[in-house]
């Protein structure tokens, strides 16, 4: 696990200096503290940026790689940049390729020689023999960058479900990437425009997503995509790896014996490290079902972890001590206090970019703790998307099936509903019944982004300036989740919908989350749902087999139901949360009221009445806007940080 950085450029005028790399890689110490190395080639002796290079190439290209090293595997030669033979090919990655020691005998029985243990070096010698179509053959988590001398580009790639991230900036001169956007704006002269669109589509999704970020002229590579940069050329983008669009004909039978092998091989490959390791437990399903397959594989008992709150609506703990308990690990149970106002600056300049899921405050603690006795943990991430976990996913199905009776969406979709009252909380019964009757009015994919929305359209609408609304480019923020929901027409409500959040919130919130909160700490933390394999297979499986009687993962209970104890399999879902509502009228109200009020206000981007209005009802319990204000916090909160001088002027 590491951090990347470099440029590429065709004018020497361009060129990254040494000193501009060290900065670049400075605000990465935290991915890689353990070591740190470079790499520089550039084919201008005379410095002449129209010379050619002495191989006799037009358009020649310079480089530079930088890396930051955590070391995970082969501790002793395992650095980079790392090249072949000859040194006419580089790479610098991220992450961690599980597949490299099957990948290493094929490619030394092709005649390849090794000079380190690691996993990196396979890389080198997998492109000199598959070029691009290397990336098909990589399981794993990964962002790569391969300088190709010979050919005179620079490769960039990154893994299938988005597990690690990757930026760019390219001009007609050079491209510049980062594994993080700080890397990225430490190079000379790179623009740093907000883009108003990027603002519109975090209030709705609380992410920027892909392919664009916060600044309008860098981007962020997506998952299961490379690009391609040469000089002279057009950047060329490709993907490598897409979802399986069609069903499966596997029989029940045979799907769970291949969801057994392939999650237990899942697991053995990510239990491979050099290093300690562990695993997150929550006393969910997920990682329990994780540690499980850990602890049988392992003689000794496995470290586990996980925290605690005091406020009992959102403790978990005497579930996750019960499992550790039934599966004998060795459990370090953690109890916090969170503390949102200490810990806000530090997610704001870890997450790079606006990111509101503040379920990253728990994440951020449990990652701290835990690196304090490993370096390794592994998680249940994307079982939800996978095996149709989320409660919304029951919505959907159950609403497609209203939409089918008529009468009966017409009587669901009553305004009547709205006028009882309900307790405000976020998770009250009739309150979130109130939440599905109210969009069931709309199409499949409008009323599902009503239910995931923090911000909805005529909330958008009442909330924004007329300055901020002219400066809004004709785009559609809800085409993120339009474009993979119609690929996968003709699936049932929780095939498509489940894979349409394993394609965009999977990605864009979860893995960034995780990524950010576990490497602010120089913690790797590995997700053996996210294996592609299983990806694959579970994305074909039939909704029916996912969702039953109005619980999730039922496949997954016929595969593993001795694995860990029935109350778990049994216990309602319960989200890795923090009480924001409880806070926003207690310890972040002062805060709040001073940032959104005061420095938010005075941007010109909102309505202050409107601002106003949402605190103010919150403040008196008329209604729980905890998320809508979160949102707007880390907003405020992100340009006191990256843009102070931020303001849409008339």
């Amino acid at each position: 696990m590491c951090g990347i950085t470099g440029s590429v450029w065709s004018d020497e005028r361009f060129a990254l200096k040494p000193d501009d790399l060290k900065r670049m890689l400075q605000t990465l110490v935290h991915r890689g503290p353990d070591a740190e190395d470079q790499y520089f080639y550039s084919p201008w002796p005379d410095a002449s940026p129209h010379a050619q290079s002495a191989s006799g190439v037009a358009n020649p290209a310079g480089v530079a790689l930088g890396f930051r090293r955590l070391a995970i595997i082969d501790l002793a030669t395992g650095m980079q940049p790392i090249g072949n033979e000859d040194g006419s090919v580089q790479v610098v990655f991220n992450g961690e390729i599980y597949n490299y020691r099957e990948l290493r005998r094929r490619l030394e029985g092709s005649g390849h020689q090794f000079r380190t243990e690691g996993d990196a070096e396979t890389i080198v010698h997998l492109y000199e023999d598959e070029g691009a179509d290397c990336f098909r053959h990589l399981n794993g988590m990964f962002s790569v960058a391969i300088w190709d001398r010979n050919r005179n580009q620079l490769l960039l790639a990154r893994d299938r479900l988005g597990q690690k991230p990757l930026y760019y900036y390219h001009d007609s001169t050079r491209l510049v990437f980062g594994s993080e956007l700080k890397a990225v704006l430490e190079a000379p002269n790179i623009p740093r425009e907000i883009d108003p669109n990027a603002i519109d589509q975090f209030l709705l999704y609380q992410y920027v997503p892909y392919p664009g970020t916060i600044y309008q002229q860098i981007q962020s590579l997506e998952p299961g995509q490379y690009l391609c940069w040469r000089a002279g050329q057009p950047l060329m983008r490709e993907y490598y790896w897409s979802l399986p669009s069609l069903g499966s004909t596997l029989a029940l039978a045979d799907a769970t014996v291949k969801i057994r092998e392939t999650l237990e091989d899942s697991v053995r490959l990510r239990l491979q490290s050099d290093v300690p390791l562990g695993v997150f437990l929550s006393g969910g399903v997920d990682s329990s079902l994780i540690a499980s397959i850990a602890q049988r594989m392992t003689s000794d008992p496995i470290e586990t972890f996980s925290i605690g709150f005091q406020e009992s609506e959102y403790d978990e703990s005497r579930y996750s001590k019960m499992v550790a308990e039934h599966l004998g690990t060795k459990h370090q149970a953690f109890v916090v206090q969170p503390d949102a106002i200490k810990i806000l600056p530090n997610l704001v300049h870890h997450f790079d970019q606006p990111f509101a899921d503040s379920s990253a405050i728990p994440t951020w603690y449990l990652s701290r703790m835990t690196r304090q006795s490993v370096t390794v943990a592994l998680s249940g991430d994307g079982s939800d998307e996978l095996f149709g976990g989320y409660q919304r996913y029951q919505a959907a199905s159950l609403a497609g099936q209203l939409d089918r009776l008529g009468f009966l969406k017409s009587a669901f979709s009553s305004s009547l509903w709205q006028k009882i009252p309900s307790d405000m909380s976020q998770r009250n019964h009739l309150r979130r019944w109130k939440r599905f009757c109210e969009a069931m009015s709309l199409s499949p994919l409008d009323r599902y982004l009503q239910w995931i929305g923090i911000f909805s359209d005529a909330g958008r609408a009442n909330l924004y300036s007329d300055s901020f609304v002219r400066r809004l480019a004709d785009r559609d923020p809800s085409e993120f989740l339009r474009r993979p929901y119609r690929q996968l027409a003709g699936r049932s409500a929780v095939t498509r919908f489940s894979l349409t959040d394993l394609t965009t919130y999977l990605p864009c919130d979860l893995n960034t989350k995780v990524d950010r909160a576990s490497m602010a700490h120089s913690l790797e933390v590995r997700q053996p749902f996210l294996d592609y394999r299983l990806v694959e297979l579970a994305a074909g499986l039939p909704g029916h087999w996912k969702r039953r009687r109005g619980k999730g993962k039922w496949i997954l209970k016929q595969t593993f139901s001795g694995h860990i104890p029935q109350e778990i399999w049994a216990r309602r879902k319960q989200g890795f949360g923090v009480p924001l509502d409880h806070w926003f009228r207690g310890p972040l109200r002062e805060l709040a009221e001073e940032r959104l009020l005061g420095g938010l206000g005075k941007r010109g981007l909102f309505q202050e009445n409107e601002v106003r209005r949402l605190v103010q009802q919150h403040v008196d319990g008329r209604f729980d806007h905890a998320y809508r204000l979160w949102s707007l916090l880390i907003l405020e909160s992100w340009l006191e940080r990256w843009a102070p001088d931020f303001k849409i002027e008339d």
